[in-house]
């Protein structure tokens, strides 16, 4: 196998095998402690300009299977892995992970001590890296990385969103009942930032006739659209440059209809609402993530995948927190005290992860019905 070469911005360099895509690639470098779920993550849009580092060494062991897909393509920068992936062994496997890169052209060193590069950005935090394969090329790369901008002031959901508005169907795996067309009552319109397609199949599966519309989509547009619930997806980049979410948002808390954020449209609705974001050290990314309910006192393990966070202190009293991390304290949820509007800050689609946070799907739809028999009286 050719040498591949990672190299951080803070001048530390590793030499590793190149098990993908031969291209040099710059991202910011982060890590992931999940365990499963390494194609999901892959093809998570949130990973946009990204470079992933997964802690867990048997990444590849069951292979790439089309149902796993959470989007139609892949944002992330590269790939950084403990051991070469082997060949797979399981019944879905329809594809070799080192094809899967190739074919999506993904860069990717592998044999490297991922543990320690994970203890490298905590201590340090997230930083800017390059994975590159020519040794002669080192100091060309070192002055590149120097100036590449990164993550933080990038506004990169427009980037990664659809083109066109489209209608989404399809349900979760899970779910055998097919839900009958005539139960497709609930219309609710999804902004795509890099949307995840287990969210969709949730809300489809829920009874939602789901239309997903491009980041751009102005406001007067989605009413054209008569929604009974809109959603604000997940999506990468940092939330503060997104102007023109944040001002759609803010048109929308008028207009009196159920609104649910997940992640980046978490972030959507504080701004909007006045208050602030800022970059975390090395961010919260993997599925197994302690969250408090702060109204049931419950205790879920969440997947997660953030980069930035809502400052508590920032949010108006209009707002309250419901959800914290017992990781590190900081806000996971809010929610209106007069309007339905809400969000939470990790991925209850569970895609890969725990599904321990689902029933926010279900409140969402609650929330939307109650809307309904309210508009009927």
């Amino acid at each position: 196998m050719q040498e591949a070469i990672l190299i951080l911005e803070n001048n530390e360099i590793f030499y590793g095998k190149s098990v993908g895509y031969k291209a040099d690639s710059y991202g910011e470098i982060v890590f992931n402690t999940a365990m499963t779920g390494y194609q999901e993550v892959i093809s998570d849009p949130s990973y946009k300009d990204q470079i992933i580092t997964f802690t867990y060494p048997h990444i590849g062991n069951v292979g790439i299977n089309n149902e796993d897909q959470e989007s139609n393509f892949s944002c992330v920068s590269g790939i950084v892995l403990s051991e070469i992936p082997t060949k797979s062994s399981n019944w879905r496997s329809e594809l070799e992970l080192i094809d899967y890169l190739k074919k999506n052209k993904i860069v990717c060193i592998a044999d490297l001590d991922t543990r320690y590069i994970a203890s490298l950005i905590r201590n340090k935090g997230a930083m800017n890296a390059c994975i590159f394969h020519n040794k002669k090329d080192i100091n060309k790369i070192k002055k590149e990385l120097k100036n590449y901008k990164g993550i933080a002031g990038s506004e990169l959901a427009s980037k990664v969103s659809i083109k066109k508005e489209y209608g989404f169907k399809e349900k979760v795996f899970q779910c055998k009942k097919v839900i009958p067309d005539t139960n497709k009552k609930l219309k609710v319109v999804s902004y795509d930032f890099g949307v995840k397609k287990n969210i969709l199949r949730i809300l489809y599966s829920m009874g939602c006739e789901v239309q997903v519309v491009p980041a751009k989509t102005s406001v007067k547009e989605i009413l054209k659209l008569k929604p009974n619930g809109i959603f604000l997806s997940n999506g990468p980049g940092d939330p503060e440059p997104c102007d023109f979410a944040i001002e759609s948002v803010k048109e929308l808390f008028d207009k009196n209809i159920p609104i649910f954020g997940i992640c980046l449209g978490h972030q959507l609705i504080a701004l909007a609402s006045g208050a602030k974001t800022k970059k975390m050290k090395y961010g919260h990314h993997g599925a197994n993530h302690p969250v408090i309910d702060l109204k049931t006192g419950k205790v879920m393990i969440t997947s997660q995948n953030h980069g930035f966070v809502v400052e508590e202190e920032s949010l108006p009293n209009t707002f309250r927190v419901t959800h914290r991390s017992l990781f590190d304290n900081t806000v996971q949820g809010i929610s209106h005290k007069k309007k339905p509007i809400f969000s939470f800050q990790g991925h209850p689609e569970a895609c890969p992860g725990p599904q321990d946070v689902n029933y926010l799907f279900k409140d969402f739809v609650n929330y939307i019905k109650k809307s309904i028999n309210a508009k009927k009286k």
